[in-house]
């Protein structure tokens, strides 16, 4: 819901709405395809939620992994972009919310949690990891080595969409990005 409102969602606990439900629905027919061999996902309900079609599909238990959650949004958490610009024009420009988790922090926890979880994978190995858009945006910049800054040189992530990174020794690729045949919602749809 908070989605289809623009609002910071950060790491405040919001659970899918039934638009979020179908996208994750039709997300997990298609990474089941790929045969995945474990799932991690962030300890919040959302993600908990988007993880589980994936789970009853593949037969995997999901590892909740509190590393892996969205960026802590401080004072910006349920404002809108339009109230978060009105009232924080300069934060607003770098991304880094007050009293919230800075960017490079957030870069920092999640690169860190996307290396651990290779590191339990075997060659060939496929985990699928369920987070969330800003967290997993600046932890592939990150491992990427991208700079990770309020102005990112990735995109956005589009829910429910998924990236492939491969890490061939001590170096990561970034395969596919962004990718997504799941319908985002239309402002003010409220399904």
């Amino acid at each position: 819901t908070w989605n289809v409102e623009h609002r910071f969602q950060g790491q405040t606990d919001i659970p899918l709405d039934d638009t979020g439900e179908a996208q994750a629905e039709y997300a997990a027919r298609r990474l089941a395809t790929l045969r995945p061999d474990a799932i991690f996902a962030s300890d919040l309900s959302r993600a908990q939620q988007t993880a589980a079609p994936l789970s009853r599909l593949t037969g995997l238990p999901v590892t909740p992994d509190k590393k892996l959650r969205e960026r802590f949004g401080g004072d910006w958490e349920g404002l809108s972009d339009e109230e978060i610009r009105e009232r924080y024009p300069a934060e607003r420009a770098t991304w880094n919310p007050p009293n919230g988790e800075s960017t490079a922090a957030v870069a920092d926890r999640m690169s860190t949690a996307l290396a651990a979880i290779a590191d339990t994978l075997g060659d060939g190995q496929l985990a699928v990891v369920v987070s969330h858009g800003a967290a997993l945006r600046l932890g592939m910049e990150r491992v990427l080595g991208l700079p990770a800054e309020g102005v990112s040189v990735l995109g956005p992530l589009a829910n429910c969409s998924w990236s492939v990174l491969s890490l061939q020794g001590a170096r990561w690729r970034l395969l596919e990005y962004n990718a997504t045949s799941v319908p985002e919602p239309a402002i003010g749809d409220d399904k």
